[in-house]
């Protein structure tokens, strides 16, 4: 006797040859109906034997396409209706628009292999692709993901690609953005004025001729411009930083392929498929240490820095391109510093203009700019830094319904987020909200996942701090607003990245983020739990000389810190590193500031702290980039001693770790000349032992590692392992990253935990140690 099976599939079903998969399934099991795209996901009906309907649903999650994944699967037995074949239907655009759209996708080995192939009909064509590769997100303008959503609605496919879509049986079966040389994209040369300089035959080789030469190439790439130069000429790299404005920053390489990466950097397995995933992402990579040998690259592409960020080519241009050269390029995002990446063409050569010598694009039209991702394998697990190209939107998935609502994340490395029925989709990395480019970017990103997703959000959550360009915003929306406190969002954000529930004893530290008492907070201890959080912990307080400009110089950090000790006694010492970095006239300054409590807010920041201990030994007492200083001491280790400094935790409700017995020590080692590397080693060794003090104060098993000072390896990897060693279950960042790109999630699950009254940021005053969900 028949029966008929309908499936609803939510999740990320959409451009991954799922319909095509579902075809092949049911002509297997000899089942009419019909499979369908939604708004929503995928629907199916088949009819068929109890028996073989049951294996078929079986065979759907088992079999699906490896870059599938369901979510949701929901299915019920009706009465049959006749149908005579089983076919695939036009897609349906009706309801709401909550289909995950999957990220852009690496040119799979099949689609390589024909590029390369000189017999094939597509050998060399730069945007090969199937159903199983190929861009996505940076294409698609609307839902469900059909070729007339696409940017690739203007390319009328040729009669062999046309067969290619129509036949199920086909790799590119209803692969949207399948084209050839015949009939689809085209690539070109362009001098800084747009005018051509190469014909279709020379545009490789003329472009790789130009890098052999030392000039800068603008490259259009997927979901924006990267900027290339020779990674062996110093001065080509010396030039990029100087027009970019990126004097000290490492950038990214692109090899051409594996085993050159493997020349230059320790490698390990997961590393590897990391680099050879999907996402294909920049990986953060040891070099190799090879005395008396030289790798070749420039010695300008990092400084101070024992990591390469690398990459493999991702879209079929790249490895054209990177083929013809045979050596790895400097491959960083197409702007100015602090600026998001240019996404048109036209746009690039207005404001890549006095960078750029050469222009590589293309007439695929990019529908929002997304940058590279970067990872590295922290603690055996990979931690994404930037969630980008290869992550983004794909969503978090929640157990339960939560309203339309958008987050607007923080001020620094910021990503948006929007709530639909039972999904979070976050952004792709918009960046710090310091310029105006940025600050348009991050409203255009807003503007865009409204449209996408078709919501009118009920609510805007946003950061506790009014400063904030996403707080300001959020005003603008003239929509209920609600703030929450960042490193409350931090863990939250880390709870959701590996889907575990309170009480835990949330450890987040960074930079900056506004706390409760109106303080800049930085070294929280969180015990977090059913929509509500208590401060159960802190580091020590101490002023900020300058405010902002403390921030990007860390002597001004370590002179507060060391006033905290000292008092004014300490303007007096010029034997310590950052006091003789000042002249009198500024120390004069900065001491009045502080005693009369001008412009000198007061942090608990574990950032900070890093910054301090970074200037007091001698590392850095003033950066070019967010994080220098921190990254430079954790570089400093060398060797990995067991020692560790002195600190106190004062009793109390609100615990106080006090780091005077820790800072006392390090000027003392200093005074001995110490090795820097020993210093910053007993240093981070400190900082394990106050979590794991804090976690058996707290009696808290489950521990959160979160913040920015987190994607510190050597700080993850020893507290994860000496909290398990007493028993305690620790928790750190995978796909959500652990710095102010997670914030926005973070909001999110705020709400989701737990209904919060909304709140007219004018009227924030302090609220204690306790922060509960009313």
């Amino acid at each position: 006797m028949k029966e008929a099976l309908h499936i609803t599939i939510l999740g990320a079903v959409q451009g991954v040859g799922f319909r095509p998969f579902v075809y092949r399934l049911a002509k297997a099991f000899r089942l009419n109906g019909w499979v369908m795209n939604s708004s929503q996901g995928v629907f199916i009906e088949v009819e068929g034997s109890k028996v073989l309907l049951e294996q078929f649903l079986l065979s759907l999650e088992r079999e699906k396409p490896e870059i599938a994944a369901i979510h949701n699967l929901e299915y019920s037995f009706h009465d049959p209706k006749g149908y005579s074949s089983f076919q695939i239907n036009p897609s349906e655009i009706k309801g709401k628009k909550t289909a995950c759209i999957l990220p852009d996708i690496a040119t799979c080995s099949d689609c390589l292999e024909e590029l390369l192939n000189p017999n094939n009909r597509r050998y060399q064509y730069p945007f090969i692709n199937c159903t199983n590769c190929g861009p996505r997100f940076s294409i698609i303008k609307g839902l469900p993901y059909d070729r007339p959503n696409t940017t690739m609605k203007e390319f009328a496919m040729c009669n062999e690609c046309s067969q290619e879509y129509e036949n199920p049986e086909d790799r590119r079966f209803h692969a949207q953005p399948n084209a050839c040389h015949r009939c689809g994209p085209k690539i070109a040369l362009w001098d800084t004025r747009g005018d051509t300089i190469a014909g279709n035959s020379k545009i490789i080789e003329k472009a790789a001729k130009a890098l052999k030469e030392g000039k800068i190439l603008a490259f259009k790439g997927i979901g924006g411009f990267q900027l290339m130069v020779d990674s062996e000429n110093e001065r080509a790299v010396d030039l990029l930083r100087k027009r970019k404005h990126r004097f000290e920053k490492p950038f990214a390489l692109m090899y051409p392929v594996l085993e050159m990466i493997k020349r230059d950097c320790k490698v390990s397995e997961l590393e590897a498929r990391l680099l050879q995933s999907p996402a294909a992402p920049i990986v953060l990579l040891e070099k190799k240490l090879k005395e008396g040998m030289d790798t070749g690259l420039a010695k300008n592409i990092t400084f101070k820095n024992p990591n390469l960020g690398v990459m493999l080519p991702y879209t079929p241009l790249h490895h054209v391109l990177l083929r013809e050269l045979g050596f790895p390029v400097v491959a960083t995002s197409g702007n100015l510093s602090d600026e998001p990446i240019c996404a048109d063409e036209d746009e690039a050569l207005e404001r890549l203009n006095g960078i750029a010598d050469i222009f590589l694009v293309h007439d695929r039209p990019i529908a929002r700019h997304v940058d590279d991702s970067v990872v590295r394998v922290v603690a055996g697990r990979e931690q994404v830094l930037r969630r980008a190209r290869g992550y983004a939107p794909l969503p978090l998935h929640l157990p339960q319904e939560v309203k339309p609502m958008i987050a607007v994340g923080a001020h620094l490395k910021n990503t948006v987020a929007i709530s639909t029925d039972k999904e979070i989709f976050t952004s792709q990395h918009i960046g710090d909200l310091e310029t105006a480019e940025a600050y348009a970017a991050f409203k255009n990103v807003i503007k865009d996942f409204k449209d996408l997703y078709q919501i009118t959000p009920e609510a805007v959550i946003c950061d506790l701090h009014p400063e904030y360009l996403s707080t300001k915003h959020a005003h603008e929306l003239n929509i209920k607003m609600i703030p929450v406190q960042h490193h409350y969002a931090h863990v939250l954000a880390c709870m959701a990245d590996n889907e575990i529930e309170g009480p835990v004893l949330g450890v987040s530290w960074d930079g900056t983020g506004l706390g409760t008492d109106n303080t800049i907070w930085g070294g929280e201890f969180l015990v977090c739990g059913n929509g509500t959080f208590e401060r159960v912990g802190h580091l020590r307080s101490f002023k900020l000389p300058g405010g902002e400009t403390a921030i990007r110089q860390p002597c001004r950090t370590a002179l507060g810190m060391l006033y905290e000790i000292f008092g004014n006694e300490v303007f007096q010492q010029k034997e310590l590193v950052p006091i003789a970095h000042f002249t009198q006239k500024e120390l004069s300054l900065m001491e009045q500031m502080m005693l009369k409590n001008l412009n000198s807010p007061v942090t608990s920041s574990a950032g900070r702290l890093f910054d301090a201990v970074a200037a007091i030994i001698g590392l850095r007492q003033q950066i070019e980039y967010e994080g220098q200083a921190a990254m430079e001491l954790e570089f400093a280790i060398q060797s990995k001693p067991e020692e560790t400094y002195p600190f106190k935790i004062d009793p109390g409700l609100t615990a106080i770790i006090d780091w005077e017995p820790m800072i006392l020590e390090i000027v003392e080692d200093v005074g001995k000349q110490v090795p820097a590397g020993i210093i910053s080693a007993k240093f981070h060794n400190a900082l394990t032992e106050i979590i794991v003090r804090m976690a058996e104060r707290t009696g808290k098993l489950k521990v959160v590692l979160t913040g920015g000072c987190f994607q510190n390896k050597y700080l993850t990897e020893r507290t994860v392992e000496r909290l398990q060693a007493e028993g305690f279950h620790p928790y750190w960042h995978q796909r959500i990253p652990p710095n102010d790109g997670g914030i926005s999630v973070g909001q999110l699950m705020a709400i989701y935990q737990g209904k919060r009254k909304v709140i007219p940021l004018q009227k924030i005053e302090a609220q204690g140690t306790s922060y509960t969900e009313p």
